[in-house]
């Protein structure tokens, strides 16, 4: 029993510190790949079809202002303010909840960005759980900007197409420096569901919600915040 909790013991450490340095690495580094994108590249060849992966990182110099806001007035407009998870939003989604027929999430930016980058997509209570740490540690290592930048960059943006740039290129035909609001509106309209939802070809529901999120974005807070 002592070399079995020997063992154990060993496992645990091993996974607290190769997970901090792996927080404190990217912070610096660039997230050129995730374990989401290598999954939906091995369910591409399963289900036969031509394996796509197209991601660019770029630095947040790059990515256009109206980017970071509208996916903050979409997904989670008190970003700015909480420390990876916004309580206000999850008490409210619990209380809506017993009533709707298909539950909503509460999840930050700083969630789904953890969740990009370290972690995979099946939901389940061990991954809640290791979320919700690497979370904690992104919010303790990471600033907001620097959130923002890892997300904007690894986030699933279409079917293959991860990032602001890679989306940019291949359903606007531009960069992603040079996206306008209603550009970057559509875009963030299509992540509920980015295989679903095309920002190149914008059915009635994602119109409608692009002009939500074009209201939305005069009223957050500019980000990155204005240099004094």
């Amino acid at each position: 029993m002592k070399k079995v909790w020997k063992y154990l013991r060993n496992i645990v450490l091993f996974f607290f510190i190769s997970s901090i340095i792996a927080v404190i690495a990217y912070r610096f580094i660039p997230v050129y790949i995730t374990p989401l994108m290598l999954i939906r590249c091995v369910e591409q060849v399963f289900d036969g079809e031509k394996m796509k992966l197209e991601h660019r990182w770029v630095p947040r110099e790059e990515i256009s202002r109206h980017l970071a806001m509208a996916v903050i007035a979409s997904e989670d407009n008190r970003f700015q303010e909480h420390n990876g998870f916004d309580w206000k939003e999850i008490e409210k989604a619990q209380k809506e909840n017993k009533t709707r027929k298909r539950p909503r999430g509460a999840s930050t930016i700083s969630q789904q960005t953890a969740k990009n980058v370290f972690l995979y997509p099946q939901s389940s209570w061990v991954r809640k759980g290791l979320e919700v740490y690497f979370t904690f540690l992104i919010e303790l290592f990471w600033s907001k900007e620097r959130i923002m930048e890892v997300y904007l960059n690894s986030i699933e943006m279409g079917k293959g197409i991860y990032g602001a740039e890679a989306v940019a290129k291949a359903h606007f035909h531009t960069t992603a420096k040079r996206l306008t609001a209603a550009q970057s509106a559509l875009i963030a309209a299509s992540l509920p569901n980015p295989r679903k939802y095309n920002s190149a070809n914008p059915g009635g529901y994602m119109l409608k919600r692009q002009r939500q999120i074009l209201r939305l974005m005069k009223l957050v807070a500019p980000f990155p915040p204005k240099e004094k």
